[in-house]
């Protein structure tokens, strides 16, 4: 025989979270999807912008060379970025693919008459351009905030 109680139980159903729900629960990587796609963004922002003022200041060659290097630079951030996306897997050795990228690029500007290598090499550190300025910014926004 059980005596009645003045209060509830402490685990009823109806005070149970659900927890079956997919939707409540956040994807761990959307964070790191929505970072990459504002970088690789800000990147192609600033190649644009950058490749008119060379192209005003300078040339069009010397403008063309430099969008080369930037085109190599976010082919780099992609490479890395579906690096990060694979991290958890073992025995995979990181970055080969950018380093032969890079080396291939400068390669490239070396042997062909056309290419000049300091807008190329430029160009392809547009990308750390872009990190350097979103890290700043970053950190601007967190003092304000």
């Amino acid at each position: 025989m059980t005596l009645p109680s003045s209060r509830p139980p402490l685990l009823s159903e109806d005070r149970l979270p659900d927890l079956s729900t997919e939707g409540d629960r956040p994807d761990p990587m959307q964070d790191y999807y929505q970072l990459r796609d504002q970088l690789l963004l800000a990147t192609l922002i600033l190649t644009v912008l950058v490749f008119g003022a060379v192209w005003l200041s300078y040339s069009l060659n010397i403008a063309l060379n430099y969008l080369l290097g930037a085109i190599a630079g976010i082919a780099y951030l992609k490479l890395l970025a579906k690096e990060v996306e694979q991290m958890g897997n073992a025995g995979k050795r990181m970055g080969r693919s950018g380093l032969i990228l890079f080396a291939g690029l400068i390669f490239l500007a070396t042997q062909w008459q056309q290419l000049h290598i300091l807008p190329v090499f430029l160009g392809f550190l547009t990308y750390k351009v872009t990190l350097f300025l979103y890290t700043a910014w970053s950190v601007l926004k967190s003092l304000t905030a």
